[in-house]
């Protein structure tokens, strides 16, 4: 930790940067961005508290999901990575119980860390993670503090890159560096996060996206065990695959959609619940097929289809993981298409029910699809019912891909994307 003054000046001499290279996802040419991103916030650290103290600055960065749509809550497998799209912040702590931050676009909040018990009025808050995450620190038994920070984004709230768990693992990291030493290791910081947005956002949600933020590459993970998932890091370049990963923003909002994603997880564990199990991971696939009338009758029709959505996506997310172990890129493309279809056939997320009218996910998948023209491979991304589409795409590709996914949905609908080594990290 430094002054912000010392801090600023490793910036504008070039210190950090061989750092801040190992953030960047693509060709390294973000690297200035984020040098000037990173000296905004101290600025701005500066104006708002001061020059008093000492500071660090830290980044998570957003996600892809891979391999394994909704697979996560049911205990399944999921293949994911962080991308180069990050939450940064300058912070420091402030001798207080009280957090504030201030984020680039929103309001200042303050939370008063005396007060370790969920509030009614936070639900669906930043205010609310901050007091989460603490909340789970402190019954850890690990020390907890005010702090104050400055915090800048591009992972843009209801992308489907995650935003909510990029600043999850960013408040983690942050608490972590400022008040535990450093002691808590990336999956721990992934499920203080999720503790945070299940018991004190009240979002029921997975492990997937926190865990994605915080480890870094492209990772598959087993979530067989919750409490101990099996993190394996998949060594492949997607540069080298000669495709580029597209994030294409459908158009319609990814926000106020906790119905809709608490309904997946509540039908798939209605299934469950038939042959006496909490989540279809503990359910054999062939007792499901066997039963399949009566679980039908029971649990009805779409929950049948969201269960066969899991048993089908849980396999294709480990088909993918090898695909890429072994090099395969024209397999994991084809296992991408099989995962897209059960998205769309099956587990039944590409628009919203209460606006059916609204259809805006399955047409971008269309028009992808269209100009991709039997090259690459489309899915659904992250959550569903709106928000993004994932596309991989040849490079030979990109600019007439982009122009005419724009055409239809507005200039800078598609972003594309690299997976970047790290995940939630202090950068100085």
């Amino acid at each position: 930790m430094k002054s912000p003054i010392a801090l600023q000046q490793d910036l504008q001499n070039g210190a950090i940067n061989a750092r801040l290279q190992s953030l960047c996802g693509l060709d390294g040419t973000e690297l200035e961005e984020k040098r000037q991103r990173l000296l905004h916030l101290i600025q701005a650290y500066s104006e708002k508290f001061g020059t008093d103290g000492e500071v660090s600055l830290f980044s998570s960065p957003g996600r892809t999901e891979m391999g394994g749509n909704h697979t996560d809550h049911q205990h399944g497998c999921v293949l994911a990575g962080p991308v180069n799209l990050d939450m940064m912040a300058c912070a420091g702590a402030n001798g207080t119980m009280i957090a504030v931050i201030h984020s680039a676009g929103y309001p200042a909040i303050e939370v008063d860390l005396s007060v370790l018990t969920p509030q009614e009025d936070e639900l669906g808050s930043s205010a609310a993670l901050v007091r989460g995450i603490a909340s789970r620190l402190h019954d850890m038994g690990y020390q907890i503090g005010g702090f104050n920070a400055c915090v800048d984004s591009t992972v843009l709230g209801g992308s489907g890159l995650s935003s909510s768990a990029a600043y999850e693992v960013l408040i983690g990291i942050i608490m972590n560096h400022l008040f535990c030493e450093d002691a808590i290791d990336a999956v721990a910081i992934a499920q203080i996060g999720q503790y945070a947005e299940n018991k004190f956002f009240g979002k029921p949600c997975g492990l997937m996206d926190q865990l994605a933020c915080a480890v870094g590459g492209i990772i598959s993970i087993d979530f067989n065990d919750p409490a101990v998932p099996i993190v394996n890091k998949i060594n492949y370049d997607l540069r080298s695959s000669g495709h580029v990963l597209c994030i294409i923003d459908s158009g319609a909002d990814h926000a106020d959609l906790t119905d809709e994603y608490a309904a997946v997880s509540s039908e798939m564990k209605a299934v469950a619940a038939y042959f006496g199990k909490q989540v279809l991971r503990e359910v054999d696939e062939k007792e499901f097929w066997s039963n399949l009338a009566e679980v039908r009758k029971q649990a009805g029709d779409r929950a049948v289809l969201r269960a066969m959505h899991f048993f089908s996506d849980n396999q294709l997310a480990l088909k993918e993981a090898r695909a890429l172990e072994q090099d395969d890129f024209q397999y994991f493309l084809s296992l991408v298409d099989q995962s897209g279809r059960s998205s769309a056939m099956l587990l039944q997320n590409l628009f919203c029910t209460a606006r059916p009218q609204e259809q805006a996910v399955p047409l971008t998948i269309a028009l992808a699809q269209h100009l991709l023209g039997g090259e690459g491979a489309v899915r659904v991304h992250g959550g569903g019912f709106a928000g993004t589409i994932q596309a991989y795409v040849p490079v030979s590709m990109k600019d007439a891909f982009r122009a005419g996914m724009e055409a239809v949905l507005g200039e800078g609908c598609c972003h594309f994307l690299g997976i970047r080594l790290e995940g939630g990290v202090v950068i100085a």
